[in-house]
């Protein structure tokens, strides 16, 4: 299974906060799994951090690529052709980062791990 994790819910897994659902803390665990951070959620972080709504031990870089490597999951990029299904998705959500963490999810057929009831109303395979 390919997964693509939520903001929040990489936030959870480098940190193994119970909010962490036990369905995604186990699809997480599993070795044969392929999952993905993406890019969008690195621009979610940086923002935030510059913002001061998220505190971070590290600068973001060093943060963020340190977790990744750690926890094995794999960067995903934004390519042009994720962005088209934005104007199919319906106006069910206002952040910007969870409309096109669900575009990415359905470009490159993922599984969204997800916590927000917003996002998994699209069209989206997703997992909570």
């Amino acid at each position: 299974m390919k997964l693509l994790l939520d903001t929040c819910t990489f936030l959870w897994v480098i940190s193994d906060d119970p909010a962490l659902s036990p369905r995604s803390r186990e699809l997480f665990a599993r070795p044969d799994n392929e999952v993905f951070l993406s890019v969008v959620s690195v621009w979610e972080i940086v923002a935030k951090h510059q913002l001061g709504k998220l505190p971070l031990p590290t600068p973001p870089r060093v943060f963020v690529a340190g977790h990744r490597e750690r926890h094995r999951i794999a960067a995903l990029p934004l390519e042009e052709g994720a962005v088209f299904p934005l104007s199919a998705l319906p106006d069910r959500h206002k952040d910007p980062f969870d409309r096109m963490l669900a575009c990415q999810a359905i470009h490159h057929g993922l599984t969204l791990l997800t916590p927000d009831p917003l996002l998994q109303q699209y069209p989206v395979s997703h997992i909570w």
